[in-house]
């Protein structure tokens, strides 16, 4: 999972719109009751074109708010800083109260979003300026007077809230703009983890599926194999030789037990059920059930199993099984010699005849689905298959398998 890069995140064209409507409000209210106390008959024009000029500020408000809801672009933002500039110098000058120097507070609050912070305290300072020299040039020796400095601290005071006001604004608006990316990202993943969960049952179901079925192949193919095989045999000698046609009945009922036993075992394992397996004791009885008929089959054991993991056990005996089973049924062998031997990294099985063999890279290397089993057994375990043949010359089917953990583990 891939998480996308964060959007840029820019600040609105107002961090703070319900400011401008309250400074306008504040202002009209100031300078008509200032306008209203102490103007006679000559002032009223300049009360009429202050307050024409706080309706226009108004009124660039609105169209900005419905042009641009979101953000207002660089050059449409630029011309309206220097028109409401433009209607702030002429309210100061109209207004007699003084009120209306609260308007150049706006400036860098407005400009903040629209031309980054270095804009917003550039402007702020020459609002500064401003003020400082219009105090200069219509207020003689101002600095004598403390009603004139303690007006300047103020509006110096007010655009420096005002820049620290929009700092704050467009932060938190950065902050959510944050965490709502950050909101779908979660939803982002937890809809893929949704799916990878999905997808990760389905694997489990086929991996399980292909569990099953080796464990069908392996374990009840076997002894069906073996109890035809046994069956044939007492059809054949049942008229000639009963005593072999008895035992070879004998051996086919032993098959049929033996593969209810693997059945009510598979069952068990499913359950977390499973008994200890012993290896040695399990080629023993696969020896067994196929005593008294070609081929004849002798087992050689060396080492202790002891310390191997059930699963590496349970393949060897598996690639046993599909060994002996491959031989009755396609090597025409007189002798097969099955041998186990367990060392101190791994563990080896070795099942040899002496039966016709096959040519080297001859499809009878891959066909089968007991041979494929085979290799996709013990390649989750981390151990190999080897098949050596020749004509003529039998069948060495090598199975090794590792004491260690493999990088998968499977039954």
């Amino acid at each position: 999972m891939t998480a996308s890069p964060p959007p840029a995140v820019t600040g609105p064209a107002r961090p703070l719109p319900w400011v401008p409507p309250l400074v306008h409000a504040v202002v009209l209210a100031g300078g008509l009751y200032g306008g209203v106390v102490a103007a006679g008959p000559a002032d009223l024009p300049a009360l009429g074109g202050f307050t024409a000029c706080l309706v226009l500020l108004a009124a660039l408000d609105a169209a900005e708010r419905r042009r641009h809801p979101h953000r207002t672009p660089v050059r449409p933002a630029l011309v309206l800083l220097l028109a409401r500039l433009a209607l702030f110098a002429a309210a100061a000058v109209l207004d007699s109260s003084g009120v209306s120097r609260a308007l150049f507070v706006l400036v860098p609050l407005g400009a903040y979003a629209a031309f980054g912070r270095r804009a917003a305290v550039a402007l702020g300072v020459a609002g500064v300026a401003v003020i400082l020299a219009g105090t200069t040039l219509w207020v003689p020796e101002w600095y004598l007077r403390p009603d004139t400095v303690t007006d300047l601290l103020m509006s110096g005071l007010g655009l420096v809230l005002a820049v620290a006001m929009a700092t704050v604004a467009v932060g938190e608006q950065e902050t959510r703009l944050r965490l709502e990316h950050a909101l779908d990202e979660l939803r982002d993943s937890h809809a893929q983890l949704t799916a990878y969960a999905a997808r990760v049952a389905h694997l489990s179901t086929v991996r399980e599926r292909n569990r099953l079925a080796r464990e069908f192949h392996d374990g009840l193919g076997h002894h069906l194999t073996a109890i035809a095989i046994q069956l044939e045999k007492a059809s054949a000698f049942q008229a000639t030789d009963a005593a072999v046609a008895g035992r070879a009945v004998a051996d086919a009922r032993r098959s049929a037990n033996r593969a209810l036993d693997e059945v009510r075992q598979s069952v068990r394992a499913m359950r977390d059920e499973e008994e200890p397996f012993s290896l040695s004791t399990a080629l023993a009885d696969l020896v067994h059930q196929g005593a008294g008929g070609p081929p004849s089959v002798t087992l050689n054991l060396s080492g202790d199993e002891h310390g191997y993991r059930a699963e590496a056990l349970t393949a060897l005996y598996r690639a046993a099984q599909e060994g002996l089973t491959n031989v009755r049924r396609h090597a025409d062998a007189t002798r097969v010699e099955l041998s186990a031997a367990y060392g101190e990294r791994e563990a080896r099985l070795v099942v040899a005849d002496d039966g016709r063999g096959f040519p080297a890279g001859s499809p009878a290397h891959r066909a089968g689905f007991g041979l494929r089993a085979m290799h996709e057994r013990l390649a989750l375990l981390g151990g190999r298959v080897e098949v050596d043949a020749e004509p003529g010359r039998g069948t060495v089917v090598t199975v090794t398998v590792p004491r260690a953990a493999g990088p998968e583990v499977a039954r």
